[in-house]
């Protein structure tokens, strides 16, 4: 992109909005499959996919078909009506797991906001249990609302935002032991992610996963499961926790939903499901006609074209060659974690400079935690692209060892 037509638009962004967001350098013009064009027509392949989204793809055909079908038939009329797009969804979403209900919103933050202020009013409703706290992980992320943010374990997303929400407790991830200790009579519940995204990708493993269920149903409160990131056929099953046969109580989702289409979703079993009563919440948007329509199609392609079982082989093919890659090039690549298309390839330096020179050699993948280049792709991204960015980012490690 000419340094000209960026500036152009950075001084335009500048006059008219807040500021909140660290810009790439790139302003995008359109997207099509796993390549983006910016303004000056350059190509990019994409490994980000709107931070795990656009899972089917940019501008996906079958998706823009419905688009342009259920436009022409209903948008909104808001959750006082009955609409057959969300009971469609619903029973898409349901039949993915064992869970009974479903709850409809507009982001990933909404669905875990949904989360806490479902466990906190079945404890308190349905269980006559004065239990409020949720206790969360380090360096988790559950977005940017008051509750979430005070659920998440991360202090840097906090800072100029106290006081915090109250009710909320963060421990060490990994320890078991720190999680059962600051389990009271006050806890309601334990919100965790499978693979924890923004937090670098670092997977769960089955005996930690696993011994917090056990503690969970030991304590006798409920178990909840962030799915906004590694949720819908991303990490190779259709939901994360499924890696490790776990049951929750709840579990969010969000991100991949509606394939850019603003939708998130909590599904909860019968039982905790009873904490929600009419008027005990609602949203304004959440499960429009449209978006529900998309989103119902959404499931539909990942399960035809078993998008998990590709996102398992791709995924792992492209793990084991950065691992070889590491094993060539020793000293540059410190980790290569993930699951499925969710993979973190974390350098044994600050990678700001390769995340850089991969964005001028036409490739986008993001920077997490100043040493971790973060990989979200397509589930449908062609292997060639892959293939293309391994190699590329193999020039660049071995020109750095040079």
């Amino acid at each position: 992109m000419s340094t000209s037509s960026l500036d152009a638009v950075k001084s335009r962004e500048e006059s008219l909005l807040c500021r909140g967001y660290g810009r790439y350098p790139i302003a995008v013009a359109s997207g099509k499959g796993s390549r983006l064009t910016d303004i000056d027509g350059k190509e990019y392949v994409d490994l980000l996919a709107g931070i795990a989204v656009t899972s089917l793809g940019h501008c996906n055909e079958e998706l823009a078909q419905v688009i342009e079908k259920q436009a022409r038939k209903l948008i909104h009329v808001s959750n006082l009506f009955y609409q057959e797009e969300q009971l469609d969804l619903a029973e898409e979403l349901l039949s993915l797991a064992h869970f009974g209900k479903a709850f409809f919103c507009n982001s990933g933050a909404e669905a875990n906001e949904a989360q806490i202020k479902l466990a906190r009013r079945y404890m308190q409703r349905v269980r006559n249990r004065d239990a409020y706290e949720i206790i969360t992980l380090d360096k988790a992320f559950h977005g940017r609302t008051y509750a979430t943010m005070a659920a998440t374990g991360q202090e840097r997303f906090q800072d100029g935002f106290a006081p915090m929400p109250e009710g909320f407790k963060t421990v060490p991830w990994g320890d078991l032991n720190a999680l059962e200790a600051a389990i009271t009579p006050k806890t309601a519940a334990v919100l965790v992610e499978i693979v924890q995204g923004e937090g670098g990708i670092r997977p769960m493993y089955a005996e930690y996963a696993k011994g917090i269920e056990a503690l969970c149903r030991k304590k006798d409160i409920l178990f909840l499961v962030d799915e906004v990131q590694g949720g819908l056929f991303r990490t190779g099953k259709p939901w994360a926790f499924q890696h490790f046969d776990l049951r929750p109580d709840a579990i969010s989702c969000a991100k991949a939903l509606a394939n850019g289409l603003p939708m998130g979703a909590i599904m909860a079993t019968d039982e905790v499901a009873k904490g929600f009563v009419t008027g005990s919440h609602a949203t304004t948007f959440g499960g429009g006609a449209l978006p529900s329509a998309v989103a119902a199609a959404v499931i539909r392609i990942m399960k035809r074209d078993r998008l998990d079982e590709r996102a398992a082989s791709v995924g792992g093919a492209f793990m084991e060659r950065m691992r070889r890659l590491a094993e060539s090039l020793p000293g540059t690549i410190r980790e290569v974690r993930g699951l499925g298309l969710m993979i973190g390839v974390e350098l044994a330096f600050p990678a700001k400079e390769v995340w850089e020179e991969l964005i001028r050699r036409g490739f986008i993948c993001n920077l997490s935690h100043e040493t971790v280049l973060r990989l979200l792709p397509a589930l449908n991204i062609p292997e060639e692209d892959l293939t293309a960015f391994a190699d590329t980012l193999e020039d660049i490690l071995a020109d750095i060892r040079k």
